[in-house]
C-alpha cells in the first residue's frame, strides 16, 4: 500500500474538524485561525483568473487566508522576515540555543498564553543580560533574536524559544570581545539561571491572582497542589542545550 506523503494541515482539518469542535471550546482567535486555515486556497477565499497572451489559456489562482499561524501561505513573510534579519547579521559566528520548560507546566501555560509566553521572553532575556555581563563567561554586551514556537516536531503542544546568539559583544570600552568558536555560556548554568528567572516571574503571577486555571490545570487552583508544583519545578533539573 503506498503512503500519501503530501497530507496538509488543512486536509486533517477538513476531516477531523467539525467532529473536534463537538467535543472541545475554542477560543475566538483560534476558531478564526481554524476557518482562516480551512479555507486557504479554496474557493470561499475569492480568486483571480490570469490569461497567457500567447496561448490564452487561463489559471485560477484562489486567495490565500494570510492567517500568520496558516502553514500554507506564510511562506513569503517568512522569507521576508529572514532577509530583513539578514541586514542585522555581522561576519562573526552565531550560536543556536533552545530555552524550554519541564512539560509539567504546558497545561498552566496554555491557560495563560500572553503572560508565560512573554515570561519566557523575560527570563531568556534576563538569563544571557546576566551571564555575558560576567566576566568569567564573556563580559560583554551581547545580541540575540528569539523566536517562539509552540508546538513539536510531531504538532504536540511544546512552548519553547529559539535563540540566535551572537558570538561575542561589546565590552566595558566598546571593544569587540568573543572566544573564538566556542559557546560561551555552559549551558547547565544556563538552565539554572533561566529556571530561576522563570520561575521568579511564575511565582509573583501567582501571588498576584493573575493566573487562570483550565482544562488540566483546573486542580491548581488549589493553593498546596500550586505550591507542590512550584516546589517539584525548583527540584527538577530545566534543559537549555546549544546545537
Amino acid at each position: 500500500m503506498q503512503m500519501n506523503h503530501d497530507i496538509t494541515i488543512q486536509d486533517v482539518f477538513h476531516r477531523f474538524l467539525p467532529q473536534y469542535c463537538e467535543t472541545h471550546n475554542f477560543s475566538p482567535q483560534q476558531q478564526l485561525t481554524a476557518l482562516c486555515i480551512s479555507k486557504c486556497h479554496t474557493l470561499e477565499m475569492g480568486a483571480n483568473l490570469s490569461e497567457c497572451e500567447n496561448c490564452h489559456k487561463k489559471y485560477i489562482h484562489y486567495n490565500s487566508c494570510k492567517n500568520r499561524h496558516c502553514p500554507m501561505c506564510q511562506g513569503m513573510e517568512v522569507d521576508e522576515w529572514i532577509d530583513k534579519q539578514q541586514e542585522n547579521v555581522l561576519d562573526v559566528p552565531y550560536f543556536h540555543t533552545v530555552f524550554t520548560v519541564p512539560e509539567e507546566l504546558y497545561s498552566l501555560i496554555y491557560s495563560n498564553q500572553k503572560l508565560l509566553y512573554d515570561a519566557l521572553y523575560h527570563a531568556a532575556h534576563q538569563t544571557m543580560e546576566e551571564l555575558s555581563a560576567d566576566s568569567k563567561h564573556l563580559g560583554a554586551r551581547i545580541g540575540y533574536i528569539c523566536v517562539l514556537h509552540t508546538w513539536g516536531s510531531r504538532m504536540n503542544y511544546h512552548p519553547h524559544l529559539h535563540t540566535i546568539v551572537l558570538g561575542g559583544g561589546l565590552d566595558a570600552a566598546n571593544k569587540w570581545k568573543d572566544k573564538g568558536k566556542k559557546f560561551f555560556f555552559p549551558v547547565k548554568v544556563m538552565s539554572a539561571v533561566f529556571k530561576k528567572y522563570y520561575l521568579r516571574e511564575l511565582k509573583q503571577f501567582w501571588e498576584d491572582k493573575k493566573l487562570e486555571y483550565h482544562g488540566t490545570a483546573a486542580h491548581l487552583k488549589n493553593h498546596y497542589e500550586f505550591k507542590a508544583l512550584l516546589n517539584s519545578l525548583y527540584d527538577k533539573n530545566w534543559v537549555v542545550y546549544n546545537g
